[in-house]
């Protein structure tokens, strides 16, 4: 049944490597499945049955992962998701579809999603894909809030901002941007940058990594063409220079 407002699903028991997990999902009988199952792998657990009150949630609170239902009332997935990219969060995101065209799978990931998983899947898949997502999520447990320059990195709430406003970043962009900031001065080859920020174990044949450092220059550098921060080691890879 379709429904206005979220519903707050609390974890039986306090963990401390508690994560948070909004669900934004407006057919009722999945859920209630997805947060039951979600719960009992220990995580906490949100839920939203529409696009508003999913956004309104996600920009008021924190959360580590967002599954993220494409078709809503009052707001699509996809707006909710360009809309929280567009704000600077750079929370993981795992859309959900009964499509299964590629162009809408493009447009998913074109808004910022993270990944995409078309109904009907099998629960296996969806916690895999889940823990991924957070795993390559987590803020680091050092400082959260690095400066350089006139840009800011919030790694505990996941914001990025050039002169003071906000910037908007894709979660993977962002996820690169953490690793460059946290091993900042040294050279990052593009197999380790595969491997750490893409989780690849082979690497593919593709330009994955000087696509995704190009776009971090567009929006960091004052002049992409010649960077001040992300710098580019000739025959090696990148070395982030603060």
């Amino acid at each position: 049944m379709r429904g206005t407002g979220a519903t707050i699903f609390p974890v039986a028991r306090a963990m401390a490597t508690e994560k948070k997990i909004l669900i934004v999902e407006d057919e009722g009988g999945l859920a209630t499945t997805l947060k039951d199952r979600l719960r009992k792998e220990g995580y906490q657990v949100n839920v939203a049955k529409d696009g508003l009150s999913g956004f309104a949630l996600a920009a008021a609170e924190p959360f580590d992962l967002i599954v993220l239902d494409v078709m809503l009332p009052g707001q699509s997935g996809l707006t909710v998701c360009q809309k929280l990219r567009e704000r600077g969060s750079s929370v993981p995101i795992l859309m959900l579809t009964a499509r299964r065209q590629l162009t809408d799978k493009v447009a998913g990931l074109k808004t910022g999603a993270d990944d995409y998983l078309s109904k009907p899947f099998h629960m296996a898949e969806l916690l895999a894909r889940v823990e991924a997502l957070i795993r390559r999520g987590q803020p680091a447990t050092a400082a959260s809030r690095h400066q350089f320059g006139t840009v800011c990195v919030d790694l505990r709430r996941t914001e990025v901002s050039r002169d003071g406003r906000a910037v908007a970043v894709s979660a993977k962009e962002f996820q690169l941007l953490r690793y460059f900031v946290e091993h900042r001065g040294a050279t990052l080859s593009r197999d380790e940058l595969l491997r750490e920020v893409w989780g690849y174990d082979v690497t593919p044949s593709s330009r994955t990594v000087d696509v995704h450092v190009a776009w971090l220059r567009q929006k960091l550098e004052k002049d992409p063409r010649n960077p001040q921060f992300i710098l580019t080691v000739v025959g090696l890879g990148y070395k982030f220079a603060d």
